[in-house]
């Protein structure tokens, strides 16, 4: 089954600087309530890069105990050492979860062949599918079309994150796709492009909030209900940069907690809380 809808980059809630797992587990019973098509923890929106070995295997295991089943689960694993990822997945396989989300090597910037066998050797590494997630604004390399579909050749690499920044090669990629191979948008604002352009879905941060529209509009579009998925996606499409006007997932945290889904909005450092001026945008347009 290709992997289609609305899939939901869980934030991961603190509070006085641990992980929050009273309102982790009211935030994953409120989405899986919305409809969406799945969840994927510890993620850039789940502040990765700050959580410990401890805590990060402490939130696969509450993730897949408060789900229980009800949706696929794909659990951020990456990182720029080929060996650590392959030992993390190892970790993680425990859990029984339905995939991991893996993202392009970054810092050391290898070419498109260091990346080919980076996520080759991770796919054999492990029975378990595979996103493979091309970010290039935050990694400094981008996974060309070709690399991808070279990838996508590869038994267990199922599906793309998109978040090239580059409408051309997006385009070019969704107009000519893999076979069996899951094209999902990670740029929150080219979802209905996406869409359009036969896409699959989208990783979509900004679908914490308003995650019921993001669905509409999915639904209207495999539909060929068209007039309704533009009615629909015309209702929020103005709100999702307001989302992303500071780092990421500090706005989200912000409104999450106005609204009574998680305890706190503690981001850790190096991010820190909102302004003041973005806080009175989001209150007058989102919550």
């Amino acid at each position: 089954m290709k992997l289609q809808g609305v899939f939901v980059p869980l934030v991961t809630p603190f509070l006085n600087d641990k992980v929050d797992f009273v309102s982790y587990q009211k935030m994953i019973d409120y989405y899986i309530n919305k409809g969406i098509s799945g969840l994927v923890p510890l993620g850039t929106t789940g502040e990765s890069p700050t959580i410990s070995e401890y805590e990060y295997e402490e939130i696969i295991v509450n993730t897949m105990q408060y789900n229980n089943n009800r949706v696929p689960v794909y659990v951020g694993i990456g990182g720029n050492n080929t060996y650590k990822v392959i030992k993390q997945v190892a970790l993680a396989e425990k859990y029984k979860l339905n995939g991991i989300l893996s993202v392009c090597p970054y810092y050391n910037r290898p070419s498109q062949e260091g990346i080919y066998q980076h996520f080759l050797k991770v796919s054999e590494s492990t029975d378990s599918n595979i996103i493979v997630y091309n970010i290039p604004y935050r990694t400094g390399k981008n996974i060309e079309n070709e690399t991808i579909y070279k990838l996508a050749e590869l038994k267990n690499i199922v599906a793309l994150k998109d978040s090239c920044g580059d409408i051309k090669q997006t385009t070019q990629l969704l107009l000519s796709p893999p076979k069996d191979f899951s094209i999902l948008t990670g740029e929150d604002a080219l979802f209905y492009t996406t869409l359009n352009l036969g896409g699959d879905g989208g990783i979509l941060a900004s679908s914490h909030m308003k995650t019921e529209v993001f669905i509409q509009v999915f639904n209207a579009i495999k539909d060929n209900n068209h007039q309704l998925a533009l009615k629909k996606w015309k209702s929020i499409a103005n709100f999702i940069p307001l989302l992303f006007g500071e780092p990421n997932p500090a706005p989200i945290k912000y409104c999450l907690n106005k609204m009574g889904v998680i305890e706190s909005s503690e981001v850790r450092l190096p991010l820190t809380e909102i302004s003041n001026e973005l806080k009175s945008k989001l209150e007058q347009t989102i919550i």
